[in-house]
């Protein structure tokens, strides 16, 4: 199988992946194999949207439980060949550019010493008054366990979830529903849009108005359980 491995510490994983029979090539492939953590994987379906993933950790940095280390996991894919679970991916608009995220996206504040002002609209309707904080983000039910969950405290099995950082107002964190469309208009900017793990986001104005929403694209990953493990999560915590 023809496969890109994209990640960090990748000659550690590369005799593996040979004596296995995967081909690695810089060309078109199956399948991507990252090799690191969540942010390996976010940045592998960002360079190459709706190519297949096989996640796997990188062991120097996060050890897995016996059951999910690399060997144990890349058997079990050759030798099942599972469906891959599709995640929905989150969009954010900006003025005709758009950024996509499996786990969320943000709009910040692009000043560290000025906060963020803001109203919000969800799907037409003005949500409470004018929001002062750090930035209000979109965040899919798999993101839920990520960025979301340091704000809200909280995670959600269903739709979408709208969250707003260090506000100075009491504003309630909202799970809508998964068609909804979300509209921030930046009162007092500037700010910047940003997508998961995205190295340059996307510059916005006062004035100007953000949509998010999920869309009809997908990110495959394969093992993502596997990947996800909360034994193997527990190991990485333990000190």
């Amino acid at each position: 199988m023809k496969i890109r491995l994209l990640g960090k510490n990748l000659d550690d994983i590369r005799p593996l992946l040979r004596e296995l029979g995967f081909e690695e090539t810089t060309g078109e492939c199956e399948l991507i194999v990252t090799h690191g953590g969540d942010g390996a994987l976010l940045g592998a379906e960002r360079e190459f949207p709706g190519v297949p993933k096989l996640p796997l950790r990188d062991a120097a940095t996060a050890r897995p439980c016996p059951e999910h280390d690399a060997r144990t996991r890349l058997e079990k894919f050759l030798r099942e060949r599972p469906e891959p679970v599709k995640l929905p991916k989150l969009e954010g608009c900006f003025e005709g550019h758009a950024l996509y995220g499996i786990n969320d996206v943000f709009l910040h504040r692009a000043l560290p010493t000025s906060a963020l002002r803001y109203r919000v609209s969800i799907d037409g309707e003005p949500f409470g008054e004018e929001i002062v904080g750090d930035g209000v983000g979109l965040s899919s039910v798999h993101g839920s366990t990520a960025y979301y969950r340091s704000i809200t405290h909280s995670i959600f099995r269903v739709g979408v979830g709208l969250s707003f950082s260090n506000s100075t107002e009491e504003v309630d964190h909202m799970v809508l529903a998964p068609d909804s469309t979300v509209n921030i208009r930046v009162t007092r900017g500037p700010a910047v849009l940003v997508a998961d793990n995205t190295p340059r986001g996307i510059d916005v104005a006062e004035g100007g108005t953000v949509e998010m929403r999920q869309t009809g694209k997908f990110a495959y990953v394969y093992d993502l359980a596997g990947f996800m493990c909360p034994a193997c999560r527990a190991l990485r915590h333990r000190r």
